[in-house]
């Protein structure tokens, strides 16, 4: 069983009994001045591959931390795989779905760029640093792909035809998100979330005609484009991930 109140922190090195490696700068700087960890402490690393392991602190320098591995204390699952494409947000907006996302079990992040997205940059260092804290705190085994913005089309071109695409539509025109999921079961699927002004007709129209898009709605109410994300997400974990 792993210890809850012992921090977690992610890592790229390989994970296996007796392994000793140093966290990296942020991080010892997080451990030592932040959390006043000491030699001898314990802590929980992951990473994605392989893993939860148990670890303590063995060398702790005023800049740096040396740990070793101690024991597994969870093996590596296989976790829901669930998509999330959406139009870039401001800065505190956008960080906001990165982290919930994460939080929510989404697989994959990939912002898109539409007709009336606002965003022009995004800081894919930032978003992807907000996952990985998110997935540290949330108790998280992997983290989600966080890949390079692309156009609508580029997306849709390159979008797994196997893997259903439900695009939230405020239109109305759209099928009730609970009854499109029920056709899905465990299908691997992908929600794609429009800007604050919506999607273009035109964009909508050229959706519509790909065999693996499903048009979707979430209810009569209109929702800011971080709800509508964040929204889908729980009704997908409800009725096929892993709330079930």
């Amino acid at each position: 069983m792993s210890d809850r109140r012992s921090i977690r922190l992610f890592t790229e090195h390989d994970l296996d009994l007796g392994l000793s490696f140093a966290l990296s700068e942020a991080q010892a700087h997080y451990a030592i001045h932040v959390m006043r960890l000491r030699a001898g402490d314990a802590l929980r690393i992951f990473n994605g591959r392989h893993g939860e392991w148990s670890a303590q602190l063995e060398v702790v320098t005023k800049k740096s931390c040396q740990l070793r591995l101690t024991a597994q204390s969870r093996p590596q699952p296989v976790e829901p795989d669930v998509w999330l494409a959406f139009a870039p947000l401001k800065r505190v907006r956008i960080d906001l779905v990165a982290e919930k996302a994460t939080e929510l079990g989404a697989s994959v992040l990939w912002p898109v760029f539409t007709q009336h997205t606002n965003a022009e940059r995004i800081n894919l260092d930032r978003l992807r640093a907000t996952v990985m804290e998110a997935a540290e705190q949330c108790d998280r085994l992997t983290l989600p792909d966080v890949r390079e913005p692309r156009a609508l089309a580029d997306v849709m071109t390159q979008w797994p035809h196997d893997r259903r695409l439900f695009v939230l539509d405020e239109t109305g025109g759209g099928q009730p998100i609970a009854a499109a999921l029920s056709k899905v079961a465990s299908q691997p699927c992908g929600f794609l979330v429009g800007p604050e002004g919506g999607f273009a007709q035109s964009e909508l129209d050229r959706l519509a005609q790909l065999p693996f898009v499903t048009r979707i709605g979430l209810g009569p109410r209109i929702l800011r484009a971080e709800t509508a994300a964040l929204a889908a997400l729980v009704t997908w974990q409800s009725l096929v991930g892993d709330w079930r």
